[in-house]
């Protein structure tokens, strides 16, 4: 089987690349010449583990190659998935023109048969709407070269994209009929060996269920951190609060851990666009926004923490900052709670010194000109230096032990704001330093945990 993805970004690389990891004959696509020079040498602009063995793998044995000429792919391909950018528009709904702009151009070269997939995550009614712009090109032709728009949208979580893709929990397919079905299926197979994972459903089924999942974890998170705020008024630990309601089955874990809000390219994109969706039908989106408004709130929840023991004025202080990255094991720093916090502590008047692993560089490019005003740091521990307080805000592996020690001789106030709760207060306190975490406000100074 062959196939074309349109578009390389972090969606359509892994897809790609996955897919060639086994066995079938990918050709991404983009319209980025230098990008895909790169991406032909074995580079990837994306920090994603595991990604780059496979891809220089897949290119050495000639399953996975780049082209900027759709036309060319299209006529030697079974399939052809969009998986190019819908960037927020103002008003919060999905910004489809790169979608459309992608089938307008396979009705203008279509020569034959072909299954064109929307991977990307796209509003309920975006098939149809693909539908028709390919048939319009069509007609423009005056050709009736027959095709079928399914809905297939991905599930996977950065930092753990490989395994989501090769080993997912399920496989949601949305088609219209028995033949797309089974070529679907086909393409799928590897992946659903051990037990059936595809799912079959309506197209507009298909492309509302992404919405939902992540609509979902956002409001698990959001929710959480709401309760998180509830505790600390009442003096109660949302940790222990957390382990309890998270042993009912029903609830779970996942995504019931309070911090500083959730970021990335999904969650806050999701929620907006779903609020849009119900705004546009005369719905009003009272969970939603909820949801919205919580997370917003939630990003600068330690700003008041920090002024409350540094005082409104932070021009004398130095602050010293461990996470730029909206989560561990990924450089995107889209919408990251750490750099809302920058920017209001700039405009406090603050002097920072930042370290992640991976994201500086992405950060850097976020900030724009701001970027000069922050002191971006290689080394976990000099960033450190001179710093009155330290700031946790992403929960990389290595921040997860520190040598609280070191970290207690070079601190001035000798206080840790942890935004992401990994620390366990009692273990900070033997060390001489203060906690601040979220939902946690008994453990806030020095005495109280001594």
């Amino acid at each position: 089987m062959k196939i074309t993805i349109v578009g390389t970004g972090y969606v359509g690389l892994v897809t790609g690349t996955c897919f060639a990891e086994m066995g079938i004959q990918v050709t991404c696509v983009d319209i980025d010449k230098k990008k895909l020079a790169m991406l032909q040498d074995g580079n990837i602009p994306i920090h994603e583990p595991g990604l780059s063995d496979l891809l220089v793998r897949n290119i050495a044995a000639k399953r996975i190659a780049f082209s900027s000429n759709l036309a060319d792919s299209l006529g030697e391909s079974d399939m052809v998935f969009i998986a190019v950018g819908t960037p927020p528009n103002e008003d919060g709904s999905a910004d489809l023109s790169h979608v459309i702009a992608v089938a307008r151009e396979i009705g203008e070269k279509l020569k034959s048969y072909v299954v064109v997939v929307d991977k990307s995550t796209v509003p309920v009614g975006t098939a149809d709407m693909v539908s028709l712009e390919i048939s319009k090109q069509l007609k423009k032709r005056s050709m009736k070269i027959p095709f079928d728009v399914v809905s297939n949208p991905e599930f996977l979580k950065e930092g753990a994209a490989i395994k989501d893709f090769m080993s997912p929990d399920r496989i949601i397919i949305g088609a219209s009929n028995d033949k797309v079905r089974s070529k679907m299926a086909e393409l799928y197979a590897p992946f659903s060996r051990k037990h059936d994972k595809i799912q079959f459903m309506g197209v507009r089924d298909a492309e509302m269920t992404k919405y939902a999942a992540n609509g979902m974890l956002a409001t698990k998170i959001s929710f959480m951190n709401e309760i998180a705020v509830l505790c600390e008024k009442y003096g109660v630990d949302v940790e222990n609060v957390r382990k309890g309601i998270g042993s009912d089955p029903r609830i779970g874990y996942s995504f019931m851990y309070p911090g500083a809000g959730y970021g990335g390219s999904c969650f806050p994109k999701d929620i907006r666009a779903l609020v849009s969706m119900a705004s546009a039908e005369g719905i009003e989106p009272y969970i939603f926004k909820a949801v919205e408004a919580r997370n917003q709130e939630q990003k600068l929840l330690l700003m008041e923490k920090i002024t409350g023991h540094l005082g409104e004025d932070l021009s004398a202080k130095k602050i010293a900052v461990w996470g730029l990255a909206f989560k561990p094991e990924t450089d995107d720093v889209r919408e990251a709670s750490a750099l809302v916090m920058i920017r209001a502590l700039l405009v406090r008047g603050a002097s920072i010194s930042a370290f992640d692993p991976e994201a500086i560089q992405t950060a850097k490019l976020e900030l724009g000109d701001l970027a000069d005003e922050v002191d971006f740091v290689e080394e976990m521990y000099s960033v450190l230096e001179e710093a009155d307080v330290l700031l946790v805000m992403t929960e990389w592996k290595q921040f997860r032990q520190p040598d609280f020690r070191l970290i207690a001789g070079k601190l001035k106030s000798k206080l840790i704001f942890d935004g992401r709760n990994i620390y366990a207060p009692s273990v900070v306190h033997k060390h001489g330093l203060g906690y601040v975490g979220v939902g946690r406000t008994s453990f806030s100074t020095i005495d109280e945990g001594e």
